[in-house]
C-alpha cells in the first residue's frame, strides 16, 4: 500500500497537467540545453574553422561520441530497472557532461576535441534512458504524451535560450565575420558552464522518485526476451529512419557551405527551436487523444521535405527560404520526438521501461553513428547535397514501413 501511495504521489498532476517530477525534469533539461546549445551548434565550425578538421572527421567525432552514448544508454536503462532506481544514474550522467565542458578550452587538435566530446556524450548516454523512464514512471497512461511533450518543450526552449546567448556573444566578439574565431568559442564554453551546474543542482534537490522493486537476478543485459514484437518492429523501422538522420552538425555545415555566417546560422537555429518547443507540448497532448502513429508519420514526412530542401539549397537562395527550412525542421522534431518516446512506454510493461528505453536509444545511437559517417563520406566523395538526398530517401522508406507494419 505504501508503494502504491508513493507512486500515486509521484504521478499526481501538477502544473500544466504534468507531475511534479516531470515539471522539474523539464527545467533540468532546460538548463542543460541552455548550456549545451551555446557550445555544440558552433562546435563543428570550431573544428572546421579553428582546428582545420575535415567533414569526414567531424562526422567521425560526432559518430564516436554518439556510439559511446549508445552503449551507455543500453546499460544504464537496464541498470535502472535492475536497481529499481532512476534518479542516481540520471544525476551521474548530468554531472559527467557538466565536468567535460570546461575541458573544451584546452582543445588544440581534432584528436583532443574527439576525446572531450566522447566523454561529454558518455554523460548523456548514462542519463538519457533512466531519465526517460523516470518521466514515464512519473506519468499516467492518460498523460504520457503530455508529459513527454512538456519535457521536450522545456528542453527545446532551453536550446532557444542557449542559441540566443551564443548569438549575442558572437555578435559582440566578432560581429558578422564568416569564420568562427577562437576567442568567441572559448567565451561560449566559459559562460555555458553556469547553467550546466544549475541543472545538476535542480535535479538533486527537486526531483524525487518512488522506489521500484529490483529486477530478478539472472536477467541478461538489455535482453529483448519478453518485449513485445510490435516494439521490436518499431525499433527496426527507427533504425531505418535514423540511418538517414545524420547529426544536426551537417545542417550547420550545409548552411555555412551556402554562404551563411556563424551569426546567421545561430539566428536560423532560433526559429527551429522555437517551433520545436512551441509544438512539442500541444503535439504531445494530441498524441494522447489521436494516438502516436499519426504524429510520428507526420513528423517524419516533414523531415523528408526539409532534407530535400537542404539538398536543393544554394547560395542564390534568399535567407528567408533557408529560415523557413529550419522552421519546418522544428515541426518534425515537435511532432515526432515526444510521440516516439511516449510510444515506447505504451508498448512495454512498466518493469521493463528502463531496458526498453536503453534499447530504443541504443538502436538509434548506433544507427546515428553510421549515419554521421555515411553523411561525411557522401559530403566529401560526392557533394554537400548528397547526405540530404540520402536522408530524405531513408526517411521516406521508414514512413512507408511505419504505415504498413506498425499498429497503434
Amino acid at each position: 500500500m505504501k508503494q502504491n501511495d508513493a507512486q500515486s504521489e509521484v504521478t499526481r498532476p501538477g502544473p500544466f497537467g504534468v507531475s511534479r517530477n516531470v515539471f522539474f525534469l523539464g527545467w533540468v533539461s532546460f538548463l542543460t540545453d541552455v548550456s549545451s546549445e551555446m557550445i555544440f551548434h558552433m562546435f563543428p565550425l570550431f573544428l572546421s574553422h579553428v582546428l582545420g578538421v575535415g567533414a569526414a572527421f567531424i562526422g567521425l567525432i560526432e559518430g564516436l561520441g554518439d556510439s559511446a552514448a549508445t552503449i551507455l544508454k543500453v546499460l544504464s536503462g537496464w541498470a535502472s530497472d535492475r536497481l529499481g532506481r532512476r534518479k542516481g544514474l540520471t544525476a551521474l550522467g548530468y554531472i559527467l557532461s557538466t565536468v567535460a565542458k570546461p575541458f573544451l578550452l584546452l582543445a588544440t587538435s581534432g584528436g583532443v576535441a574527439l576525446a572531450i566530446r566522447f566523454f561529454e556524450r558518455s554523460g548523456k548516454g548514462i542519463r538519457t534512458s533512466p531519465r526517460d523512464a523516470l518521466v514515464a514512471d512519473s506519468s499516467t497512461p492518460e498523460t504520457m504524451g503530455r508529459g513527454f511533450g512538456f519535457h521536450r518543450a522545456l528542453d527545446t526552449f532551453g536550446a532557444v535560450g542557449g542559441i540566443a546567448i551564443a548569438a549575442a556573444v558572437i555578435y559582440f566578439i566578432q560581429g558578422w565575420e564568416l569564420t568562427l574565431s577562437l576567442p568567441a568559442f572559448r567565451w561560449l564554453v566559459i559562460i555555458a558552464v553556469i547553467p550546466a551546474v544549475l541543472s545538476v543542482l535542480a535535479l538533486i534537490f527537486f526531483v524525487h522518485e518512488a522506489r521500484r522493486p529490483r529486477r530478478e537476478e539472472g536477467v541478461a543485459v538489455a535482453a529483448p526476451a519478453g518485449l513485445p514484437r510490435r516494439f521490436k518492429l518499431f525499433l527496426a523501422i527507427m533504425v531505418l529512419f535514423t540511418l538517414g538522420n545524420s547529426a544536426d552538425v551537417f545542417l550547420v555545415l550545409r548552411a555555412s557551405d551556402i554562404g551563411l555566417s556563424p551569426l546567421h546560422i545561430l539566428l536560423m537555429l532560433i526559429p527551429l527551436n522555437v517551433v520545436y518547443a512551441a509544438t512539442s507540448y500541444p503535439f504531445g497532448r494530441l498524441s494522447d487523444r489521436i494516438g502516436r502513429k499519426r504524429l510520428i508519420i507526420g513528423g517524419w514526412s516533414m523531415y523528408v521535405l526539409t532534407y530535400l530542401g537542404f539538398a536543393l539549397a544554394s547560395p542564390t537562395w534568399p535567407v528567408v527560404s533557408v529560415l523557413l527550412l529550419f522552421a519546418v525542421y522544428g515541426v518534425y522534431y515537435g511532432a515526432a520526438e515526444g510521440a516516439s518516446r511516449a510510444f515506447v512506454a505504451d508498448m512495454v510493461p512498466v518493469e521493463k521501461r528502463g531496458t526498453a528505453y536503453g534499447l530504443y536509444h541504443g538502436c538509434v545511437g548506433l544507427s546515428l553513428l553510421l549515419a554521421s559517417v555515411i553523411a561525411g563520406v557522401l559530403w566529401q566523395a560526392i557533394d554537400p547535397a548528397a547526405p540530404f538526398y540520402f536522408g530524405a530517401a531513408m526517411a521516406g522508406t521508414a514512413v512507408l514501413g511505419f504505415l504498413l507494419l506498425i499498429r497503434e
